[in-house]
């Protein structure tokens, strides 16, 4: 059941995504939850965004409004597909109680629903009960389990994100949501904290080619400067530069699938930039990329003739690890 009072989310807004090869119009929504359990990834902003500690059944009440909200503001007949954010994890009980799990998915029956959580939350009673709920027989897998692997380098993932678990623990997670009858999306980050240029760029080759064989779908979000996180210090101090977007085309050239690609903040000193004069098209590019597949479209990006790749050369070339990035 739906409150009768509504409380707005951290943020919602439609958009279009490619899905198992079709192009959908989409609904994010980011909901304000009892907060992640693990709290500590030097990326995140998010964390920071919760509910002070609530009884479990005001923090499902909370969360039941944000809903009604939701479903006041946008149509049903806009969207075909919803994305689902926390600040943590969906299937964590104790920041989204089953109850309010279960008033999402009767408000959204018959959508297909991207769920974002952390590893040690995939469960398969959970997953085959929000499954179920808003399943209307309308897609064959109605449930896509999404989980921020980040990289499948385990000492990247520890040393860089303090991100607080292994690969296998991913590993171990899509084989329970496969099994649940629910697909898997993966989000990789692109240059956390401590690489160089080089380094981000060739882990997001290896990891892509490794999880392309266990998830459906692949999304690489390229690290940018929130407030108040440890990366923000660390950009304060010069000591960490979002990637080049020349890096990114080159990653997503080669790339052996398809991998979606939204670069926010993209063109800007805290989000993924190369010199300012060629960012936009670039930036455009990428986005049209992720809906169309047009792997020609990145080709003909890349050879554009911009002072700036030169830089981009050299640093891919001279910058060391342990050391502090070359440009800014």
């Amino acid at each position: 059941m739906l409150s009768k009072f509504t409380e707005k989310p951290l943020a919602s807004w439609r958009g279009k995504d490619r899905y198992d090869g079709q192009i959908l119009d989409t609904l994010t929504v980011i909901f304000r939850s009892g907060g992640c359990s693990w709290n500590r990834c030097r990326m995140c902003g998010y964390r920071h965004e919760r509910y002070p500690d609530l009884p479990r059944d005001e923090l499902a009440e909370r969360l039941i409004r944000q809903v009604r909200w939701v479903k006041e503001n946008f149509r049903d007949d806009d969207y075909q597909m919803l994305k689902i954010f926390t600040s943590g994890s969906f299937f964590d009980p104790n920041e989204v109680p089953p109850a309010a799990r279960r008033a999402v998915a009767e408000a959204f029956r018959g959508k297909l629903v991207i769920a974002e959580t952390r590893p040690e939350y995939v469960d398969a009673e959970a997953l085959e009960e929000f499954r179920d709920g808003i399943d209307t027989g309308t897609w064959s897998r109605p449930l896509a389990v999404a989980m921020g692997l980040e990289t499948t380098n385990d000492a990247i993932r520890e040393k860089s994100i303090d991100k607080g678990f292994t690969y296998a623990d991913f590993l171990r997670a899509a084989g329970v949501a496969h099994a649940a009858g629910t697909d898997v999306k993966a989000y990789l980050m692109m240059k956390p904290p401590f690489l160089t240029e080089r380094e981000a760029r060739d882990d997001m080759v290896r990891s892509i080619r490794d999880v392309s064989t266990v998830a459906e779908s692949i999304s690489m979000n390229l690290c940018t400067v929130q407030s108040r996180t440890e990366v923000e210090r660390l950009w304060n101090q010069q000591a960490f530069r979002p990637p080049y977007l020349w890096s990114v085309l080159d990653v997503l050239i080669g790339s052996p699938v398809h991998v979606l690609c939204d670069p926010v903040g993209g063109g800007q000193a805290r989000g993924p930039h190369n010199c300012g004069t060629c960012d936009g098209p670039i930036v455009k590019g990428i986005g049209d990329y992720s809906l169309t597949e047009d792997v020609e479209l990145l080709r003909a990006l890349a050879e554009t003739e911009c002072g700036c790749k030169e830089e981009w050369e050299f640093v891919l070339e001279r910058e060391e690890p342990f050391c502090m990035p070359l440009t800014r």
